[in-house]
């Protein structure tokens, strides 16, 4: 259950979702207080995108959008020179409903977002999972090794696709606002078709020297379809000659 009232840290290209791991570099002063205070206290910061035009008040209270993702602290490396190296994963979706001041960095108080579960609509998800997985990363038929492991959680999945799929930070905000999961992974389906996207590289938790026991998942999912989608890029250039140009105009 989120407080009334949160850290929250603007960036202009990142959103974080729900249960997805998010590593980050802190190096300003504010955001270090922001970091010492939350690992003095519950470990939460909220994630919040900054609107066009930020640049002209980067300094000050520049304009956000109002919804935004809760992380907690699960990992936090403190440099000699102050910097930190910290890990978040997502909690729970949030409303801004008004700014406090008193810190050097942002206060928001803010009204939880929770999503309606997805066993509400299980049948739904199974059909989105299964094209999500025959979009991303076509497999041959009778293929023994899944590419998505199939203990994976649709949530995680999905979510965890929100956050790795080569996205603008303005698509990646509108995946975010979506009521339900549902309607998340069949936006994700329609990107998929439409746009033809393909996945950035996962962060590497190990750098932080240690990787959370469920966070594996997430890491060889992104591996294993950026595997697929090199494995049938190389089949496409090796059916016609003309794909090495179209390859290399990607």
């Amino acid at each position: 259950m989120l407080p009334p009232t949160i850290p929250i840290f603007p960036l202009p290209n990142v959103v974080l979702f729900p249960n997805v791991f998010l590593p980050l570099h802190i190096f300003e002063p504010r955001y270090r207080q922001m970091v010492d205070d939350a690992l003095s206290g519950d470990r939460i910061i909220g994630m919040v995108l900054l609107r066009s035009g930020w640049e002209r008040d980067y300094e000050g209270r520049p304009a956000v959008y109002p919804t935004g993702c809760a992380g907690v602290i699960t990992h936090a490396e403190r440099l000699a020179d102050g910097r930190f190296n910290i890990v978040l994963r997502g909690m729970e979706k949030f409303t801004i409903t008004g700014e406090e001041s008193g810190k050097l960095y942002r206060l928001a108080t803010v009204d939880a977002v929770p999503e309606p579960p997805a066993d509400a609509f299980r049948a739904e998800m199974r059909e989105n999972r299964r094209r999500l997985e025959s979009l991303l990363v076509p497999q041959p038929e009778g293929a023994g090794d899944p590419k998505v492991p199939t203990s994976m959680p649709d949530e995680d999945l999905v979510n965890a696709l929100a956050q790795y799929l080569d996205l603008e930070p303005l698509e990646r905000q509108a995946l975010l606002e979506h009521d339900s999961l549902r309607l998340r992974a069949e936006a994700l389906v329609e990107l998929l078709v439409g746009e033809g996207l393909q996945l950035v590289t996962p962060p590497d938790l190990t750098t932080f020297g240690r990787v959370a026991a469920d966070d594996g998942d997430q890491l060889r999912v992104a591996a294993r379809v950026r595997e697929g989608r090199q494995d049938r890029d190389l089949g496409d250039m090796a059916e016609a000659d003309d794909a090495v140009a179209d390859a290399a105009a990607v």
